[in-house]
């Protein structure tokens, strides 16, 4: 079953005057099935954030079709989309995106707080989560009093705790220490593997992208190729580096 089905997605930017036109993504394509972990790696400049910002539905194509568990987000209006993006999208940021205002608990449950979940189902989601991604012991902390690897993994925790359809993630171990990015790639396997948590992850780090089923390499707003796991994580990892290579470029712009 497709979660997230993108046919031939073209968006061109440009002023409104007629002048410069820039393709970011010409007649992209990508399906991602229930439960998949699957990575989306280019170079600087390929679109991968133009294509997340239109998976995320705050930005639209300029044609071509999108459907996310059957449902094409370009046909609802402002505050259909919003409620949509709100209960159907997960979202993972590399900068975290925590509120300071709040304790790390109070960070994980806003979702279902503006659902109006009851407090016990609230209790119930919450303590299942942090044990899962071994955050019980800082859930009454403020994310200024916990490690970037700690606020990841509560980043983590939020984007799942309302089950969405799919978890978008955006470079999440880009502000992370080797250690701290290894453990929040393990917590995103956990909630893939135990909680069948479908996830979609833009990275530059072919570490990172070892954790996926497979992934996908856009260049030039097009589709590149696509390599899939198939024997161990380290294996997947050369194989990886050794696809980064034939994108051209220097390797700065992608790991």
């Amino acid at each position: 079953m497709s979660v997230l089905k993108a046919e031939n997605i073209t968006k061109i930017y440009g002023d409104k005057r007629g002048g410069l036109k820039v393709k970011a993504l010409d007649k992209f394509s990508i399906n991602i099935e229930k439960g998949e972990f699957v990575g989306v790696m280019g170079p600087s400049g390929s679109g991968k954030s133009t294509l997340l910002n239109i998976l995320a539905t705050i930005d639209s194509p300029n044609s071509g079709e999108l459907f996310i568990n059957g449902v094409n987000p370009t046909s609802l209006n402002e505050k259909e989309s919003a409620l949509f993006r709100r209960r159907e999208l997960g979202f993972i940021f590399q900068d975290f995106n925590l509120l300071d205002t709040l304790c790390i608990k109070e960070n994980i449950i806003l979702p279902l707080v503006l659902d109006k979940l009851k407090v016990k189902d609230i209790e119930k989601r919450v303590e299942d989560i942090a044990s899962l991604l071994n955050i019980k012991d800082i859930l009454e902390k403020r994310p200024y009093e916990t490690s970037g690897g700690q606020q990841q993994r509560a980043a983590c925790a939020r984007a799942l705790i309302h089950n969405p359809s799919i978890i978008l993630a955006d470079e999440p171990t880009g502000n992370l220490d080797s250690k701290a990015s290894q453990d929040v790639m393990e917590s995103l396997t956990h909630l893939n593997t135990e909680k069948n948590a479908t996830i979609m992850m833009v990275t530059h780090d072919p570490f990172a992208a070892s954790f996926c089923h497979r992934i996908i390499m856009i260049k030039d707003g097009k589709y590149f190729l696509e390599i899939v796991r198939g024997g161990t994580r380290q294996a997947f990892f050369k194989e990886i580096v050794n696809s980064l290579t034939l994108l051209g470029g220097k390797y700065n712009d992608i790991a």
